[in-house]
């Protein structure tokens, strides 16, 4: 039996076929800024709306266009021969389980403030020798800002 997300990795690839849509088929991970920032504030839509009503639906249907940009990307960079959904997957599980050693091996903190100071302490280990990377997140920032204006805009929020 096929796994949901295995079905969802098929749907990208055959959007992306050949033979597949003429807009998936051509979408690189710059052209995709857009749909992927608009997404996620979607998702935030989505959230507002579960606690002000209490109604899921929305928040599931926005958390899976989120999805199928994470796999869109993915499938592009598997493509590429860069990496693959399973990469994506196994990365940030990784990170979790380093992160939340009180969780997954036999450590114990004292107070909320040491786990809080040794969650900093893995994350300044994982970051050691990509310091480079920090400046491209200000820009990344500001980019991701002008990327909702112009969905505002789009959608005529912008008045």
């Amino acid at each position: 039996m096929m796994s949901e997300i295995d079905r969802l990795k098929e749907v990208v690839e055959r959007l992306r076929a050949e033979d597949g849509c003429p807009w998936d088929k051509v979408q690189t991970h710059s052209s995709l800024k857009p749909t992927c920032i608009e997404e996620a504030a979607e998702v935030i839509c989505g959230i507002n709306i579960l606690d002000e009503t209490g109604d899921p639906e929305n928040l599931k249907e926005e958390l899976g266009d989120l999805l199928l940009q994470v796999m869109f990307h993915a499938v592009i960079a598997e493509e590429e021969g860069l990496f693959s959904f399973e990469d994506v997957a196994k990365v940030v599980s990784d990170k979790m389980i380093r992160r939340h050693p009180h969780v997954f091996s036999q450590v114990h903190y004292e107070s909320d403030e040491a786990r809080r100071a040794d969650w900093e302490e893995i994350k300044k280990v994982e970051k050691e020798g990509k310091e480079w990377q920090e400046p491209y997140l200000k820009a990344a920032m500001n980019e991701a800002s002008e990327l909702i204006d112009r969905a505002k805009a789009r959608k005529g929020y912008d008045q």
